[in-house]
């Protein structure tokens, strides 16, 4: 077991003791790498095809350490900035650069001083782009994503990127003319709650191939796997493997395409907490030192309630239970957390509150407004 945290220097076996002799003032992150590398290896259990790990979901170091601790080797990003984090952390690691809309300048320095072979494209002055900044050359796979839109998911992400089926198509015919070599994909949208919703999709990849003669090189079948958050009802991921090797061996495709998926959620969202700090109670209402500007921007946009428990790291709490509406720090009104927290009811300013299932959409998204920002990051292994 070992802790990395500022302004603590001795080792600790819980968050009580590490919140016994901690005197910072902001909130802290907690990871948990043997939780993602149990959900690396049970993903991996489940689906055949390649894991490819979706950056822009958590890019903490942190996380990507216990990725790498479970052999993950490829990761899908979506901008310069990520390829150079990803590629300064490792070099060797392999790059998909799936986001379906990119600068030139990003297309360019990708493939040049980063070695990126692997773009999307759902439109066909994206493809120009790509034949104008790029060398014409078979190393280089070119992705047509297609849109799937209204399959059960939080957000649909169809409603901003993806082909139709027809425009696919000659998106695909359009690749195979030059030297690139034509693949497919497509994305659900996050937080999928319905398995049957990638056979869907893998039925319109079907539908797609089927109105040309264009022999793919590559399916990457995307992310939208999810975390279970309080109130939801998340089916098994057997479940969603279930539907997935249906629509793929609906497809027949030959051995040597390679398939792979982009999850994110699935992995890391029950591999953080976020542990944050009474500063104040009227009646039933806490004031935190965390909040949408922070860690908990997602659980505003999309309504989550996230597990939340309680700790007074020297004394007991009530076993009574009360309702709490709980706010961020910051100045704006808006700064608060989704419904209701069920908490002790002597909660008081100087506990803590544990936030679980937060890896996923949460540290990604803290823009730090007001200058609240989290001071330190524990790693327990």
């Amino acid at each position: 077991m070992s802790i990395v945290i500022p302004k603590l220097d001795k080792v600790h076996t819980t968050i009580e003791s590490i919140l016994s002799t901690y005197l910072g003032d902001g909130p802290i992150r907690c990871f948990w790498p043997h939780q993602i590398q149990k959900n690396v290896n049970e993903f991996r259990r489940l689906f055949a095809g390649k894991v490819v790990y979706a950056v822009k979901c958590n890019p903490d170091p942190c996380v990507l350490e216990a990725l790498k601790a479970a052999r993950i080797t490829d990761f899908d990003v979506a901008s310069i900035a990520e390829i150079k984090s990803i590629h300064g952390w490792n070099a060797d690691a392999n790059l998909y650069f799936q986001h379906p809309v990119k600068s030139r300048t990003s297309i360019r320095d990708s493939y040049i001083n980063y070695g990126v072979k692997h773009f999307s494209v759902d439109h066909a002055n994206e493809l120009e782009k790509l034949l104008d900044e790029l060398p014409n050359t078979r190393e280089i796979m070119v992705y047509v994503r297609i849109a799937t839109p209204g399959l059960g998911v939080t957000e649909d992400l169809s409603t901003k990127f993806g082909a139709s089926i027809e425009e696919a198509a000659r998106l695909l015919e359009s690749i195979n003319r030059t030297e690139f070599r034509p693949a497919m994909s497509f994305h659900v949208g996050s937080q999928c709650y319905d398995p049957q919703a990638y056979a869907e999709a893998l039925s319109m990849v079907s539908e797609t191939l089927g109105r040309g003669s264009v022999e793919i090189g590559a399916l990457n079948i995307g992310g939208g796997f999810p975390a279970s958050y309080v109130g939801n009802n998340v089916p098994s991921l057997e479940a969603y493997m279930r539907q997935i090797n249906r629509g793929l061996n609906s497809l027949s495709l030959s051995p040597e395409v390679e398939i792979f998926c982009e999850p994110g959620r699935s992995l890391v969202a029950d591999g953080m907490s976020v542990v944050a700090r009474v500063q104040l109670r009227k009646g039933n209402a806490l004031y935190i030192n965390d909040g949408i500007f922070g860690h908990f921007l997602e659980a505003y946009f999309h309504s989550f309630r996230v597990p939340a428990r309680a700790i007074r790291p020297v004394e007991k709490l009530s076993k009574d239970i009360e309702f709490f509406k709980v706010f961020g720090p910051t100045c704006d009104a808006n700064d608060a957390l989704p419904g209701e927290l069920e908490l002790p009811g002597d909660l008081r300013e100087g506990d803590w509150i544990e936030f679980s299932n937060m890896g996923a959409y949460s540290l990604a998204l803290s823009s730090g407004f007001n200058g609240f920002k989290t001071e330190s990051s524990i790693v327990i292994c």
